[in-house]
């Protein structure tokens, strides 16, 4: 049986009900193959040769698939239809070759389809090809590329600027753009500016709103009223005069649907109307997409195949009329400047199928289908027709002017099914306008102060502080006339807005960084490095992903800038398009870079800090209340402030008079709120003192995390007791009593009732404990405790209890560990899929798969959704932790009596091994 290869046991499963029993379909977890994290897997000097090495986790999916063709010479890959997907094709057919599995009479060809349905992978297996080495080189350049910036800009971070863990090529610039938006939003100023409004009633009673526009003959800007006193003389103005229906203009208008959904504006939707990040959105799509119910999620693409249009006009006429089908269909013009990601929109792979048609068990999958869905048939469907009105309103001498302007819907067309989420909300003509006629007078609104009206003028109640004419009513925002029914209301100019991961997915593709495959991986990196966070959706930009920042545009300008990577990008597309050799992409850029990096070599870290200094002082030292200089330290009132290292990595601010000055702070801006000079500096940040022995307690900060430390370094003492905090423990809490509390550890719980043994409670490497050493026993017994807490109040039942539970399991005479959470069989595969607690936390079994839970996940709320998605991508990622054994094992083949036979011989690979590392 020909043996068809795709990346994940769930689209193999698909795609093997399609096909049938004449073919074998395996899974290769994804890539089989990556680059060693050593430097060298990549050698500038000899034609950018790369060092592949088949992933430990990756061995037994290749060797099931070269066993697979020892009994059938045909081997078809039908991985991704995109870049990635055609590179994991040429990684197993290169580790098969060099398995010997591909022999020279080995058929091999490569097939995609962009939906996973049988008529798509029927039609993908008649029409087979060869691997296309054009996309394979614009991956290979690809990887190349951040590898070459990633090993080698990395340590020059290392070397020359505290904190920062490394660099990468595209997620550096990403970087760049969320910290230049803080700066722009640090360095926004507000502008007051006022605006005039007016509740009038027209002769048959019904009110309208209505914004003044023209003051005194001129057309008013918006920011041209700046002050109270400018606004309340227009108030005046309006208040003071006749008004009258000067000209009623109605307009016919339409408005088309958007075009379905591409990877980015997928991710930008999903965010709004969800709230759902990149990662999860994509996760979703993954899932949908092998299940077979849309088509490839990752495309630049907004085209849709010919059949597909019809089906949703088809599906278009029978729900919802045939007034809602244009007359000819909707064609939208692919955007995409590289043909290799530019496959077909994001759609349903069946029309028919509704959102309630499909069964899905998981709550993301089920949402994100519905706008997919939705957005697909929009797309085919009529324009929304409306009409637009615009009522200008005058007085007779000229001297003002308001109008008011409202929307009708005539017919709701792709409205009746969906309608685009806006990342910034604008003002619509959305407000429908009573029936007014040309010269028909006005007159105040008698509803004018209604609680809506006041609300808005920013009062709860209509009573407001009257001026001492009588004229107006004021407050703090706002300006009401006498008669109420003309507010003057204050505004002020606003920052930008912080980027969401929508906004930000969007300023990316406007600038030409990323590609769809990326956007998701370049989130995850730049928050999982500490250098950005979110908050409510907001990505925010750490200190430590300032510094990054203003060290890389400060000494790596050119690589950060957007129109350089923007460039390479289209130079990589160039790639897999056959325009360009990918090798003298390479070359081209490597030849500058390096000497970039060759010119650090020089900087001094003293330098380098004040530069920083410098670029950040804005943002590190801002201007005080009372005029005075920022950086001048609060302290001794000499010193001047500044950015500095401690010997552990971190950075922190604090005095040039230091050591006469102690004086430091967290790094970043001061407490709004008062002094915060309580950072953890060189000598440590003080505590309070020992009664029992009177030596100062101090909190420090060290290669493994914070610790507190008893005494000081001296000739006698080299090592003063330590203790680090436990995790949960934040170093803002700390004080004496918790320090000594650690430092008197471990806790005398009691005699053991056996032996008379001391039982003691303390706070190891792997979390809290009891142990106990029995007088005839070789080593003591160590049992966990599950809350850090529990250490000063665990009694001695408690403890004997957890020391007898863990024995018993030790002699092996107990039962196996019990497993938290019971999730039932794998549903791909079968096996016991269950929670378990572990060394280093709760994690998820299953067969020889451990997958570590995440932090922000509890064992009892895990769902075997979540479970089967957490052992996938363990398997896929592979790991360092299951190639030790086997390279553990290498001793016990040199101990055979032939190997033991000849020493010399035997002492070799040990050499090499070491070289090797």
């Amino acid at each position: 049986m020909p043996v068809v290869v795709v990346e994940s046991p769930a689209k193999a499963k698909t795609i093997n009900k399609y096909l049938g029993s004449d073919y074998t379909v395996l899974a290769s977890y994804g890539h089989v193959r990556d680059l060693p994290s050593k430097d060298g897997s990549v050698d500038p000097e000899h034609g950018f040769e790369m060092l592949w090495e088949v992933g430990a986790d990756s061995k037994k999916h290749v060797k099931a698939i070269a066993d697979a063709l020892k009994d059938d010479d045909t081997l078809i890959l039908a991985t991704d239809p995109d870049r990635e997907g055609e590179a994991i094709s040429w990684h197993l057919q290169e580790a098969l070759t060099k398995r010997k599995a591909i022999k020279a009479g080995t058929a091999v060809s490569r097939v995609v389809f962009n939906a996973i349905t049988k008529s798509a992978v029927t039609e993908a297996m008649k029409n087979p090809r060869q691997v296309d080495m054009e996309l394979v080189e614009a991956y290979l350049a690809r990887r190349a590329l951040d590898y070459l910036v990633g090993f080698n800009l990395s340590p020059v971070l290392w070397r020359k600027l505290p904190g920062a863990k490394s660099a990468g090529r595209v997620q550096s610039v990403a970087l760049r753009i969320i910290t230049d938006r803080e700066m722009e939003i640090e360095a926004f100023r507000a502008t007051e500016y006022w605006s005039v409004r007016a509740m009038l009633e027209t002769p048959r009673g019904q009110s309208f709103e209505a914004r003044l526009t023209h003051l005194r003959g001129k057309k008013l800007d918006r920011y041209d009223l700046k002050t109270a006193v400018e606004a309340g003389l227009a108030v005046q103005a309006v208040s003071s005069r006749a008004l009258s229906v000067t000209s009623v203009e109605a307009k016919p208008a339409s408005r088309n649907p958007a075009p379905p959904f591409m990877t980015s504006t997928l991710q930008q939707e999903a965010s709004r109307k969800f709230g759902m990040g990149a990662r999860q959105t994509m996760s979703a799509a993954q899932r949908l997409y092998e299940a077979g119910h849309i088509t490839y999620m990752r495309t630049d693409g907004i085209d849709m195949a010919p059949e597909a249009v019809h089906a949703a006009r088809d599906t278009i006429k029978t729900r919802y009329g045939a007034e809602y089908v244009p007359a000819d269909p909707r064609m939208y013009k692919n955007k995409a400047k590289n043909a290799q990601e530019a496959h077909e929109c994001i759609r349903p792979t069946d029309m028919a199928k509704a959102p309630g048609d499909i069964r899905l068990s998981e709550d993301d999958q089920r949402k994100l289908y519905e706008l997919i869905w939705k957005r697909t048939i929009a797309s085919q469907m009529e324009a929304a027709r409306m009409e637009r009105t615009t009522v200008t309103i005058g007085a007779p001498d000229g001297q003002v002017e308001l109008r008011a302007t409202g929307q009708v819907v005539l017919f709701d067309g792709f409205l009746k099914v969906y309608e685009e989420g806006r990342d910034d909300v604008e003002d619509e003509d959305g407000n429908r306008l009573p029936q007014i006629t040309q010269g028909d007078r006005l007159k105040p609104a008698a509803q004018a102060l209604s609680a809506d009206w006041a609300k808005l003028a920013g009062q709860s109640d209509a009573v407001v502080e009257a001026d001492a004419k009588g004229d107006l009513r004021k407050s703090e925002a706002a300006l009401l006339s006498a008669d109420g029914a003309v507010l003057g209301q204050q505004h002020f100019t606003q920052p930008p807005p912080r980027y969401t991961e929508a906004t930000l997915v969007k300023r990316m593709e406007e600038l030409g960084i990323g590609r769809p495959s990326t956007y998701a991986s370049i989130l995850d990196t730049i928050v999982a490095r500490g250098y950005v966070r979110k908050d409510k959706n907001r990505l925010i930009p750490e200190d430590k992903g300032r510094l990054v920042t203003a060290f890389l545009v400060n000494y790596f300008r050119r690589y950060v800038e957007y129109d350089f990577t923007a460039d390479l990008e289209n130079q990589l597309d160039e790639v897999s398009a056959g325009e360009r050799a990918y090798k003298d992409v390479l070359d081209k850029f490597w030849r500058d870079f390096s000497a970039a990096i060759s010119e650090t070599s020089e900087l001094r870290i003293t330098d380098v800090l004040e530069k920083i200094n410098e670029v950040l002082e804005p943002h590190l030292f801002p201007p005080t209340p009372d005029g005075t200089d920022p950086r001048l330290c609060p302290n001794c009132g000499q010193g001047r402030l500044s950015m500095r290292t401690a010997r552990s990595g971190g950075a922190f601010i604090g005095c040039s008079n230091y050591p006469e000055c102690r004086y430091t702070r967290p790094f970043g801006p001061p407490n709004p709120d008062g002094d915060d000079g309580t950072a953890i500096g060189p000598d440590g940040k003080m505590l309070g003192v020992d009664p029992d022995t009177s030596e100062p307690v101090t909190l420090r900060d060290g290669r493994f995390g914070p610790y507190v430390q008893l005494g000081e370094v001296t000739e006698e003492v080299k090592k003063p007791k330590r203790a680090s905090l436990p995790k949960g423990w934040s170093v803002d809490d700390m004080d004496i009593g918790k320090a000594l509390q650690l430092l008197n550890l471990p806790r005398h719980v009691g005699d053991h009732p056996e032996d008379g043994q001391p039982v003691e409670a303390a706070i190891g490497r792997f979390g809290p404990y009891v142990s106990y050493k029995a007088k005839d026993a070789a080593k003591p017994l160590y049992a966990n405790l599950p809350d850090v807490e529990e250490v000063w109040t665990v009694g001695m039942n408690r403890a004997v209890e957890l020391l007898a539970a863990k024995a018993a399991g030790r002699g092996g005479r107990g039962a196996a560990a019990a497993p938290l959470k019971e999730l039932g069989e794998h549903p791909e595969h079968g096996g016991p899929v269950n929670v378990m607690s572990g060394r280093y936390g709760p994690y998820v079994k299953w067969d020889k798969v451990n997958a570590t839970l995440p932090k922000d996940v509890e064992p009892e709320a895990l769902t075997m959704e979540q479970a089967v998605a957490l052992i996938a991508e363990k398997a896929t990622k592979g790991g360092k932790a299951k190639a030790k054994p086997k390279a553990a094992a290498k001793p016990k083949a040199a101990a055979k009596p032939k190997a033991a036979a000849k020493p010399k011989a035997a002492a070799k690979p040990k050499a090499a091994a070491k070289k090797a590392e």
